[in-house]
């Protein structure tokens, strides 16, 4: 995975049911990091009146592993359960302990390249660097003035005119100002 590339995220799921019962998530990529981030579990339409309870298994599904009741789901009380927060690393099996489902997991599944601590101080030595040359090489521009904020001198006789008592100076920039100073 290059600088430029985000974490690779995708929607993972599974319906658990009275046919199947047990659902795994596994991942044989050692390039990457890989996580299961659990977002909801619910009940389909089609749903018993009972209650059905699933429970997490994690590692590989040996005798040793312990399972957790991590949701217990009614059609009529609590259809579904939010499940945001609860990250899992693989492998996990989701497992309906009692009851006919179906039971539906939804998850995101986020892959991650891992770094050791020497490649991301490489890494960031790297890019500050980068940083440091970009600034070099992009020459200051001086900012000079080109008569842009500059006032243009009024040409001789501009100035010059005076109004009359009977009609007021023309307005305009610049004009009648001189010569209103001028009778005071």
């Amino acid at each position: 995975m290059s600088k430029t590339e985000k974490p690779l995220s995708t929607i993972w799921g599974c319906e658990l049911s009275g046919s199947n019962k047990e659902e795994s998530f596994k991942t044989d990529d050692t390039n990457h990091q890989h996580q299961l981030a659990l977002r909801t579990m619910c009940l389909g339409h089609t749903a018993k009146d009972e209650f059905n309870i699933v429970e997490l298994v994690t590692g590989e599904g040996n005798s040793s592993a312990k399972a957790v009741p991590i949701a217990t789901l009614h059609a009529k009380s609590m259809p579904t359960v939010n499940l945001s927060g609860l990250d899992l690393h693989p492998p996990v099996t989701f497992r309906l302990k009692h009851g006919s489902g179906p039971v539906y997991v939804g998850a995101e599944h986020l892959a991650l390249e891992e770094y050791s601590d020497d490649e991301l101080d490489e890494e960031m030595d790297e890019e500050v660097e980068e940083e440091e040359e970009d600034i070099e090489e992009s020459p200051v521009k001086k900012v000079s003035k080109n008569g842009a904020g500059k006032r243009k001198k009024p040409e001789k006789g501009e100035d010059e005119e005076v109004s009359d008592g009977e009609n007021p100076p023309k307005k305009g920039k610049g004009r009648g100002r001189k010569a209103q100073a001028a009778k005071v």
